[in-house]
């Protein structure tokens, strides 16, 4: 599991390292790994919830 952990967050860092804001460059890595996490609805809310990202809905929602 650690490799795999690993590799998405290269393949994130690579992905969104065009966004000039380091704070994009986060939403952008949380919201792909909320993308890929179990839970049948992938809005905004219940990825957030599952990611522990609760207050920060709006962030993700923006990334």
């Amino acid at each position: 599991m650690t490799e795999v952990r690993e590799d998405l967050e290269a393949f994130t860092a690579e992905l969104f390292e065009a966004f000039t804001r380091r704070d994009q460059q986060r939403w952008g890595r949380v919201y792909v790994r909320g993308l890929l996490l179990d839970g049948g609805r992938k809005s905004v809310e219940p990825m957030a919830a599952r990611l522990g990202e609760d207050g920060n809905r709006q962030a993700l929602r923006t990334s």
